[in-house]
Parts: structure tokens; sequence; C-alpha cells
């Protein structure tokens, strides 16, 4: 049985690139609580945050997502004259409060949410066609081209995200249901993730 489709509603429009700055190395005694620092772009990936929200996070998470983002834009072909762009927002509750935790928004120029809306449709189509090997080509398809769905997978491959005593290891999005590693997620934690990916360290 292939992958099944998630649960989605229609979003608003991504923000603009012109409202979002890009994560650089932090400047010593400017913008650091406690410890924390940006998610620092790298060679092949840049990351973007709104304006109005820099987003400092704890070492741990800065240096552990920073690497896995730039080998995940390396392999999906993103030339260093041309980074991946992936654009980040702060989250309230839980583990963001203590600056251990991150929602991503979008990746390659088009929202998350945006991405599982195209997966929904393809695993539509997949479901309807009739001859086993057509359905397979779509589905193989997708999970190619699909970077929204590529990028959610290489954080589950990676691993090492935080898992406090008695929850479900705090990776998050449109595709935990059908792909783990929570597929016991609740409709109302499904619906909450539908349009980011929250991931926590």
């Amino acid at each position: 049985m292939g992958p099944r489709p998630v649960r989605l509603v229609r979003l608003g429009p991504v923000q603009p690139a012109a409202q979002v700055h890009r994560g650089t190395h932090t400047v010593p005694g400017r913008g650091q609580k406690h410890g924390r620092r940006p998610i620092r772009s790298g060679r092949f990936h840049r990351v973007l945050w709104p304006s109005n929200f820099p987003i400092l996070v704890v070492p741990e998470l800065a240096e552990h997502l920073s690497v896995v983002l730039d080998e995940f834009a390396q392999a999906n072909s993103s030339a260093a004259g041309s980074p991946l762009r992936i654009v980040v927002r702060p989250g309230t509750l839980g583990l963001h409060r203590t600056g251990r935790a991150v929602d991503i928004y979008e990746v390659g120029g088009k929202g998350i949410g945006k991405w599982a809306q195209e997966w929904n449709a393809a695993m539509q189509t997949a479901a309807a066609a009739k001859d086993p090997q057509e359905r397979n080509r779509i589905i193989d398809e997708e999970k190619g081209r699909n970077i929204g769905y590529k990028l959610y997978m290489a954080l589950q491959a990676r691993g090492g995200w935080a898992q406090p005593p008695g929850y479900p290891v705090q990776l998050f999005g449109p595709w935990t249901r059908s792909e783990g590693p929570h597929k016991q997620i609740s409709d109302r934690m499904l619906h909450a993730h539908r349009d980011h990916i929250h991931v926590a360290k």
C-alpha cells in the first residue's frame, strides 16, 4: 500500500522574501539570550526568517540543523552559487520557549503546506490508477521531486531529535501520520502542523 495523503486546509500566502532576514554568524553581545544563537546558513543553503522575529536557539539545535540542512541542499543539487532557501519562523509553545525548537515553513521557494498539497494530489492520482506499475510510477516520481517531503524524510533519517519523557520524537509535519516517526499523531496535532515542519533538539 502506498503512502496515505495528509489532511490539509487552504493556507494564506507565504511571507514575501523581502520580509525575511538571512541567517549569519552571531555578533558577540548582540541578540544573544542565554547562549542562544541563530541557525547559520551554509555553503549550499540559506536560512531566512521574518524580520520582526529573530530566531535564536540553543547551540545544539543550531549546529545539528545547520549540518542537516546543508547536506540536504547539497544532495538535492543545490549549487553553492544558488543556495537552497529555507524559511524558518519562531514558535511560542513547548520547547520553543527554551530555544530548543524551530519551525520550517518554506523550502525551495515554496511553502511546506503547498508541497503537502501537491503530495496529496499526487497520492490521490496514484490511488485512482488501475495499473499497479502506473501507481508506483506516480508515487516514485512525487517522492523524487517533492522537496518538502524530501526535507521531512531527511530530518527523520538523520535523527537525534528531542524526545521528552512520555512524549514522541519532536519531529512533526504534514507527513507525520503517513511516514512517522509518530504515526499515531492526533487529528488536532496533525492539523496544527499542516503547513510547517516542527523540529526540536
